[in-house]
C-alpha cells in the first residue's frame, strides 16, 4: 500500500525533472546559437578580419611607436660603436631581453615553411634596415634612406588588399596609398630633402638606399604573408636572436673592430634604449600579426614615420616645420580613406 502510493509521486518527480533538463538543454543550445551567429558575424566584420582578439590589435598598434624611436635611436648607437658593431650589439641586447620576457616555445612545433620563409626575410629586413642607417654618411642622408624604407606601408597596405581576395580591393586601397605615401614624403623629407642632393647622394653612396628599398618590400612581404605559414607560432625571438648572428658575422667580416674612442653613458644608454625600441616592437608587431586585425595594423602603419620624424627631432636636435604637420595631415587623410574603404566592403 505504501508502495502504492510513492510510485506516482516518483513519476511526478521524475517527470518535472525531465523538463527542467529539457529546458536548459534548449536553454544552452540556444546560448552556443547566439555565441556561434556572434562569431560568425565578428568573423565577417570587415574591421575584423581575421581577428580573434581587439587586445592583440592595440598590442600590434604599440609597435608603431615604439618604433618610432628605432631611426633615432639606431643613429647615436651608430655614432658610438660604429655602423657593424652597433647594429650586433642593438640585437644582441634586444634578443637577451625577449628571451627573458618573451620565450618562445619549443622550436619542434613551429611550421618549417615559416621558419625557413619566415625567418629568411626577417633577418635580411633587420639586417639590411639597421645597416642603411648606419651606413648613410650624413643626417640629411640618413633621412633621405628612412624615407625609402618608409614605403613598406604603402606597400602592406597593397598587398593586404591582394590577398584579402574581396572585389576590387587593391584598386580601393590606391588611392589613400598614394596621399598617405605623399604625406610620408613631406613629412620625412621635409624642408630638408633636396631632389638633386638626394640623386647626387644616392649615386655617391647606393649601398644604404639599395638596402633600404629591398628592406621596404621584404618587410611587406613578411608581414602580408607570414601569418598564414606561422600556424600561430610566433617565432620573434628565433628570428631576432639570428639576426644578431648574421650582423656580428658580418661585423668580424668587415674587420671594422672597436672604435676609435670608448662610448660614453649616453651611448650605453641609448644601446639598451634602442634595444628595448626594436625588440620590444617586433614582439608586439608579431603577436598583433598572429591574433590581431591585419588591416587596421597595415592602415595604422602609416603612422610609423611620423613617430619616427617627431622622436629624431629630439634625440638629434632636429626642427620641426610646416611640411612636417602638412605631412601629419595627409598620412591621417589616407588612412582615414582607406579605413572607409574596408568599412564600404
Amino acid at each position: 500500500m505504501n508502495t502504492d502510493q510513492k510510485l506516482p509521486a516518483e513519476s511526478a518527480d521524475s517527470a518535472s525533472r525531465n523538463a527542467r533538463d529539457s529546458r536548459d538543454i534548449r536553454n544552452a543550445s540556444d546560448t552556443h546559437d547566439s555565441q556561434t551567429a556572434s562569431s560568425q558575424r565578428a568573423s565577417h566584420n570587415p574591421l575584423l578580419g581575421h581577428a580573434t582578439s581587439h587586445a592583440a590589435t592595440i598590442v600590434g598598434l604599440a609597435a608603431i611607436v615604439l618604433w618610432g624611436f628605432m631611426a633615432g635611436l639606431v643613429r647615436l648607437v651608430s655614432e658610438s660603436f660604429g655602423a657593424t658593431l652597433g647594429s650586433a650589439l642593438i640585437y644582441t641586447v634586444g634578443g637577451a631581453l625577449l628571451f627573458i620576457v618573451r620565450r618562445p616555445k619549443p622550436i619542434s612545433q613551429a611550421p618549417r615553411k615559416y621558419l625557413i620563409a619566415g625567418g629568411a626575410m626577417f633577418i635580411a629586413y633587420e639586417a639590411s634596415i639597421s645597416l642603411s642607417i648606419g651606413l648613410a654618411t650624413t643626417n640629411a642622408q640618413s633621412v633621405e634612406v628612412s624615407l625609402v624604407n618608409y614605403l613598406w606601408p604603402t606597400l602592406l597596405v597593397l598587398m593586404t588588399a591582394a590577398v584579402s581576395r574581396k572585389h576590387g580591393a587593391v584598386v580601393k586601397a590606391i588611392p589613400g596609398a598614394i596621399v598617405a605615401t605623399i604625406g610620408v614624403a613631406m613629412a620625412v623629407g621635409g624642408e630638408s630633402l633636396s631632389v638633386q642632393e638626394a640623386v647626387s647622394n644616392i649615386a655617391s653612396n647606393p649601398l644604404p638606399f639599395a638596402l633600404a628599398l629591398a628592406g621596404a618590400f621584404i618587410w611587406a612581404i613578411y608581414a602580408t604573408f607570414t601569418p598564414s605559414l606561422s600556424e600561430g607560432y610566433d617565432g620573434t625571438t628565433i628570428f631576432f636572436c639570428c639576426v644578431a648572428v648574421v650582423l656580428w658575422t658580418i661585423h668580424f667580416a668587415s674587420g671594422d673592430g672597436l672604435p676609435a674612442t670608448a662610448p660614453g653613458i649616453g651611448g650605453y644608454a641609448a644601446l639598451l634604449a634602442c634595444a628595448i625600441s626594436i625588440s620590444g616592437g617586433y614582439a608586439c608587431w608579431g603577436y598583433g600579426m598572429l591574433h590581431g586585425n591585419m588591416e587596421t595594423l597595415a592602415i595604422g602603419s602609416y603612422a610609423t614615420p611620423l613617430f619616427s620624424t617627431a622622436s629624431s627631432t629630439l634625440l638629434l636636435g632636429v626642427a620641426l616645420g610646416m611640411p612636417f604637420w602638412i605631412g601629419v595631415a595627409l598620412v591621417v587623410a589616407g588612412s582615414l580613406i582607406n579605413l572607409w574603404f574596408a568599412r564600404r566592403s
